[in-house]
C-alpha cells in the first residue's frame, strides 16, 4: 500500500472516528434521561465525562502512539472502541435501572456517565495523537503543524457531521438502541476491515467476529423484550410506551414517557371526561372563569386525555394541542379512541414556540407539559413565559396548569417560586392541592391564572353545591398562599430559573424522609 493511499485512509477514519465521538455523545443524554431525567445534570454529567475521556485519551494516546507507532495498533484502537460501545450499552441496559434507584438525579448521571460512557471515548481520544504520529511518518515531507492541523479538521468535521446526523436524522427516525448498535458496528468494521488489509491474524479476527456477535445478540435480546407493552419505541424526546393494566381495580390503558406514566385512559367507558388521574380532573376550572369558552389550548398532548375531555365537555369550542413529540397524535388515535374532529387542531411544536407565533387569542390555556417530575421544560415556567400566556388570553380567559412539587418552605422550592412567579403576572391567581393543602408530601398542583379583576371566591353557593366534586371541593384544596413567606423565593427568568437544581432538592429531602 502506497504512502498516499495510507495518508487517505487515515484522514477518512480519523473523519469517521470524529463523528462517532459525538454521537456517542448526543445520544448518551438519551440514555440516562430515562433514569434521571433530561435534566441539566445529565447534560453536564455526559459533556464533562466525553471531555475527561477525551482529554485522557489524547495523553494516553501521544505516549502510546510513541512507543508502538504502527497502523496495526491504530486500527486495534478503534476496532476494540467499537466493542467497548457495544459493551457500555449492553451494561446500561442492565445496571441502569439499577443505578437510578441508588443515586439521586444529581449524582446518578455522572456516575452512570463515567461508568458507560469514559472507556469508549477514552479509546476514541487516543486515536488523534496516534494518527499524527502516522501521519508524521506517511508525510514526512510536511510539517507537524501542518499534520496536526489537517488531522483535527477532519476529526472536527466529522464531530460536526456525527452531531447534526444525530439531532437531525438518526434520533428522528431511529431507536438509540439501533444508533448505538450501528456506531459499534461501524467502528469495529472500519478496524477490521483496516487489519484485514494489514494482514492480521485470522484467529484474533476471528476471536473479535465472535465476540461482536455475542454483544450484539445479547443487546437484541434484551431490548426484544417488551414486557407486554403494546408500543415499545424510541420517541424523538423520550421512550414511548404503551400498555395495559388497571388502575383503581378498573382495566387501563396507559402512556409511559421514559419511567413516567404521562396518560390513561379507561377501557371500560367511553366516556372521555372519565379521567384516570385526579389532577386531570381539574380541566372543568374553565368551567368557573371561562364558561362559554370557543377557543382552547392544551399544552402537552400525551395521550390527549385532556382534549378529548375538551371536546366532549365544551361542544361549542375549537380545542389546538401543542404536543412536540411527534408520534405521540397518532398513536393517541391508535391507542387512545382519539377521533377524528374538525374541532381539533394538533401542532408539533413546542408550546411556547406556538403562543410566540399564533394570532390567536384563547379562552383557556390547559398547560400539561410538565410530563416528569423531574424534567420540567424550564421555558415554561418563567415569568417571560406567563408575560405570554396573558398576551395570548382573551379578556376574562383563564390559565391553568399542573405542575408537581411540596409545600415545604425549607431552601429553594419550585413550587413556590413558580407561585411567586405566576402571581407577578396574574394578580388574579389561585392554587390548588391535589392530594391536601396540608400535606409536605410531593403531589401535583393546580394553578389557575384568571386575566380579569373579578376575584374566585371558593365558599360561594354555586361553588359549594356545585354538582361536580372537583369543584365542589375547591375551597378543600385551596393553598393559602399569604400564610407562607415568599420573600427568599425567586422569580423565574428566562435569565435564572434553576428548576433542575430546585426539584433535585424535593426529591433529596423526601427520599432523605424514608
Amino acid at each position: 500500500m502506497n504512502k498516499m493511499l495510507k495518508q487517505k485512509i487515515l484522514l477518512f477514519s480519523v473523519f469517521i472516528t470524529g463523528a462517532c465521538v459525538l454521537v456517542v455523545e448526543v445520544v448518551a443524554v438519551r440514555v440516562l434521561s430515562p433514569y434521571y431525567g433530561n435534566t441539566i445534570f445529565s447534560v453536564s454529567s455526559v459533556i464533562s465525562t466525553i471531555l475527561a475521556a477525551l482529554s485522557s485519551g489524547y495523553y494516553v494516546g501521544g505516549k502510546y502512539a510513541d512507543k508502538h507507532s504502527s497502523a496495526r495498533w491504530f486500527f486495534n484502537i478503534v476496532l476494540i472502541s467499537g466493542l467497548c460501545v457495544l459493551f457500555a450499552h449492553f451494561i446500561g441496559l442492565l445496571l441502569l435501572p439499577l443505578l437510578s434507584t441508588y443515586f439521586s438525579i444529581i449524582s446518578g448521571p455522572l456516575v452512570s456517565a463515567l461508568l458507560l460512557f469514559f472507556v469508549p471515548a477514552f479509546l476514541l481520544g487516543m486515536l488523534s495523537p496516534y494518527a499524527i504520529k502516522l501521519q508524521t511518518i506517511y508525510a514526512s515531507e510536511c510539517g507537524v503543524g501542518t499534520i496536526a492541523g489537517t488531522l483535527f479538521f477532519w476529526s472536527t468535521l466529522g464531530s460536526i457531521c456525527g452531531s447534526l446526523l444525530t439531532g437531525f436524522v438518526l434520533i428522528p427516525h431511529f431507536g438509540v438502541n439501533v444508533i448505538l448498535i450501528a456506531t459499534g458496528s461501524i467502528l469495529f468494521s472500519l478496524g477490521l476491515v483496516s487489519l484485514l488489509i494489514l494482514g492480521f491474524e485470522k484467529k484474533k479476527i476471528i476471536l473479535y467476529i465472535l465476540i461482536i456477535i455475542i454483544l450484539i445478540s445479547g443487546i437484541v435480546s434484551m431490548i426484544g423484550f417488551t414486557g407486554g407493552a403494546l408500543y415499545n419505541k424510541d420517541g424523538v424526546y423520550e421512550r414511548i410506551i404503551i400498555y395495559d393494566s388497571t388502575e383503581n381495580e378498573r382495566p387501563t390503558r396507559f402512556l409511559q414517557l421514559d419511567k413516567n406514566r404521562s396518560g390513561a385512559m379507561f377501557l371500560d367507558t367511553d366516556d372521555p371526561r372519565d379521567l384516570v388521574y385526579e389532577y386531570s380532573k381539574y380541566y372543568v376550572l374553565y368551567k368557573i372563569f371561562a364558561p362559554h369558552a370557543q377557543n382552547i389550548l392544551v399544552l402537552g398532548g400525551g395521550a390527549y386525555s385532556i382534549p378529548k375531555a375538551f371536546l366532549a365537555d365544551a361542544p361549542q369550542a375549537h380545542v389546538d394541542v401543542s404536543e412536540i413529540e411527534p408520534a405521540l397524535f397518532s398513536l393517541a388515535h391508535r391507542y387512545f379512541n382519539v377521533k377524528n374532529d374538525v374541532r381539533l387542531h394538533n401542532y408539533t411544536e413546542d408550546g411556547r414556540h406556538l403562543l410566540q407565533n399564533t394570532k390567536k387569542k384563547y379562552d383557556v390555556i390547559f398547560g400539561d407539559a410538565y410530563h416528569s417530575f423531574f424534567s420540567i421544560p424550564t421555558h415554561l415556567t418563567t415569568r417571560e413565559f406567563f408575560v405570554l400566556v396573558k398576551e395570548k388570553l382573551s379578556d376574562h380567559g383563564v390559565f391553568i396548569a399542573n405542575i408537581i412539587g411540596d409545600l415545604v418552605q425549607q431552601g429553594p422550592s419550585f413550587v413556590f417560586a413558580e407561585i411567586k412567579t405566576l402571581r407577578s403576572i396574574f394578580p388574579q391567581s389561585y392554587f390548588f392541592a391535589v392530594k391536601d393543602p396540608h400535606t409536605t408530601s410531593i403531589q401535583n398542583i393546580i394553578m389557575v391564572a384568571y386575566n380579569g379583576d373579578e376575584k374566585f371566591n371558593p365558599n360561594a353557593p354555586d361553588i359549594i353545591h356545585n354538582s361536580n366534586h372537583i369543584i365542589s371541593s375547591l375551597q378543600e384544596k385551596m393553598i393559602n398562599v399569604d400564610a407562607y413567606d415568599l420573600s427568599d423565593q425567586p422569580i423565574l427568568t428566562d435569565d435564572y430559573a434553576p428548576v433542575d437544581y430546585m426539584l433535585s432538592k424535593t426529591i433529596q429531602r423526601h427520599i432523605s424522609k424514608k
